[in-house]
C-alpha cells in the first residue's frame, strides 16, 4: 500500500510517499526556519500563510520524486492534531480536497503517534510492545506501546515540555531560534557541572516530568549575573541545563522500563535529535541490562541532521 502523507503542524510543510508504512519512496520538506529566526520563534499567522503558499508545490514534488501521480496512491494521510491550529487547517483542508477530488480514503494522523511510528521506518524490524519516550517542543511523554494502535500513557509533563524548556532557556541565553538546536550546538564544549541546577520531580508521580522550575532557575542565574555585571558562560550554562533536562528524562524512563518490565525502548520526537539525549539513553540501557532478564534494545527515530533541511521547490503542482 502506498500512502501520500501530508504534514503542516508547525513551521515545516512536508509531504512523503510511503510504502507499507516502512519504506519512504520520496520525502520533501519546505522549511520556514530562516524567516522565523527574525522573530525569535514561530509566528503562527506567518506559519499558516507559508503553508498555504508551499503545500501544493511540496505535495507535487513528493509525487514527482516518487514518479507517481495522485491516482497511483492508495490513500492520503494528514496530521490533524496536535499543533498550531491555523497551520493544521492548511494541511487538513488541502488533504480533504485532494482526497475528495481523487476519490481516495483520507486517514487522520495523530502527531504524537506519528513520532513513535517514525521508528518503524528507521528500524523496519521494530515491532510492539515497547516503551516510548516522546520528547518534542510541546510534549514529553513516556508511553507504553502495547500494539500498533494500542497506547497507554505512563508519564507526562505537568507543565513545560522538554523542547519548550530548552527553547526558552536558549532564548534567555541570547541564542537564535531554533533554540534547542543552537543550545545543543554551543553546549558541546561546555562543562555540565559548572552551574548548579535543580533536578525537578513530581511528588507522588514518579514517571511524570516538570521543567518549569528548571527553566526559572536558569533564567534567574542569567538575571542575577546581569544585575551584578557578571558574564555567564553560555556553553557551560547550556551544558549544565541540558544535563539537567536529560537526567530527568533518563531517570524517569529507566524507572518505567524496569518497573513495567520493558527491554525495548524507542526514542521519538524532535528533541530526540539532541546529542546529549541520544548518547545518554543507550548508556542507560547498557546499565539497565544487568537488572533485566533480557538484553535491552533501543531505537532512535530522528537522525541528528533532520531538523536542518532547507528546500528550494520546483514549480510542480499536484
Amino acid at each position: 500500500m502506498k500512502i501520500l502523507a501530508i504534514e503542516s503542524s508547525c513551521d515545516e510543510t512536508a509531504a512523503a510517499v510511503v510504502e507499507d508504512g516502512r519504506r519512504v519512496i520520496s520525502s520533501v520538506i519546505a522549511s520556514q526556519v530562516k524567516e522565523h529566526i527574525l522573530y525569535g520563534g514561530v509566528v503562527p499567522e506567518i506559519a499558516s500563510r507559508r503553508h498555504a503558499e508551499a503545500i501544493s508545490g511540496v505535495v507535487g514534488e513528493a509525487l514527482d520524486r516518487a514518479e507517481m501521480n495522485v491516482g497511483d496512491v492508495d490513500a492520503i494521510a494528514v496530521t490533524y492534531a496536535p499543533g498550531l491550529i491555523g497551520a493544521l487547517l492548511v494541511g487538513v483542508n488541502f488533504a480533504k480536497g485532494l482526497a475528495f477530488s481523487a476519490n481516495k480514503p483520507l486517514v487522520p494522523v495523530h502527531h504524537l503517534r506519528s513520532h513513535i511510528a517514525a521508528n518503524y521506518i528507521t528500524h523496519p524490524d521494530l515491532e510492539p510492545p515497547f516503551l516510548a519516550l516522546v520528547v518534542s517542543g510541546g510534549h514529553s511523554h513516556i508511553i507504553e506501546v502495547r500494539d500498533y494502535t494500542d497506547f497507554h500513557i505512563i508519564g507526562r509533563t505537568r507543565d513545560d515540555a522538554a523542547g519548550e524548556a530548552m527553547d526558552k532557556a536558549a532564548r534567555a541565553m541570547g541564542l537564535d531560534y531554533p533554540g534547542g538546536v543552537n543550545l545543543d550546538r554551543v553546549s558541546k564544549d561546555g562543562d555540565p557541572k559548572s552551574y548548579k541546577l535543580p533536578r525537578p520531580h513530581v511528588d507522588g508521580s514518579e514517571y511524570d516530568f516538570s521543567f518549569s522550575g528548571l527553566k526559572t532557575a536558569a533564567v534567574n542565574i542569567i538575571h542575577n549575573a546581569k544585575q551584578k555585571g557578571e558574564e555567564i558562560s553560555v556553553p557551560d550554562l547550556g551544558a549544565s541545563y541540558i544535563e539537567a533536562v536529560v537526567r530527568c528524562l533518563r531517570e524517569n524512563t529507566e524507572k518505567a522500563a524496569l518497573n513495567f518490565g520493558f527491554d525495548k525502548i524507542v526514542l521519538a520526537g524532535g528533541v530526540s535529535a539532541n546529542s546529549r539525549l541520544r548518547a545518554e539513553i543507550p548508556v542507560m540501557m547498557a546499565l539497565a541490562k544487568f537488572r533485566m532478564p533480557t538484553s535491552p534494545t533501543i531505537a532512535l527515530s530522528v537522525p541528528p541532521s533532520s531538523r536542518n533541511i532547507d528546500l528550494t521547490l520546483s514549480n510542480s503542482a499536484v
